[in-house]
């Protein structure tokens, strides 16, 4: 894990990563027009993370999109283990549903040991969803909607993510987030 700031690192990730590889074609809009929201947990236990969540959500879905579109929420202290973040995402998915903001609100995952089940550790394809830090990201479904009409093949943003993150190498992933 960084000594890093977690906020920093996080926003350089979504600078030089995230936008600055196009990995995701939809966040510099957002980003530019300072619509990103970023929240540091204090959270030391998965239960206390999980109503740092519950309020997150809560508080995105109370808030007009052209203030805040999207929240990342960095947890440094809490579910380090990428086994142990990964089973909490369905805590997070019920949280979502007891707020009732199915169809509203989602929950995507980020955590420096992302791995896409059946890779390797070192496959360059689990490093679309490394963060610096384990990261909780909540999305507007009404954005992401937008986002796919304006670009209606994501399969394609796959295929080009891993692809370049394929071609930078983890030397090159090293050297970017530095």
């Amino acid at each position: 894990m960084s000594a890093d700031d977690p906020i920093a690192a996080t926003r350089r990730w979504l600078e030089r990563a995230v936008i600055g590889l196009n990995l995701c074609p939809f966040a510099k809009a957002v980003y530019v027009k300072q619509q990103v929201r970023f929240v540091l947990s204090e959270a030391m236990t998965p239960e206390a993370l999980l109503e740092e969540l519950t309020a997150e959500l809560a508080l995105l879905a109370r808030t007009d999109p052209e203030v805040t579109d999207t929240t990342l929420l960095v947890h440094p202290r809490v579910l380090t283990d990428f086994l142990d973040y990964n089973d909490f995402l369905d805590r997070a998915d019920a949280a979502v549903a007891a707020l009732d903001l199915e169809g509203e609100l989602q929950v995507a995952s980020f955590h420096p040991d992302y791995r896409f089940a059946g890779t390797a550790p070192d496959d360059m394809g689990n490093f679309t969803n490394r963060a610096p830090f384990p990261t909780l990201h909540l999305l507007r479904e009404a954005s992401i909607d937008r986002a796919v009409a304006a670009f209606p093949d994501p399969e394609v943003i796959v295929e080009r993510n891993i692809a370049a993150l394929e071609k930078l190498g983890p030397e090159g992933w090293d050297e970017l987030m530095r």
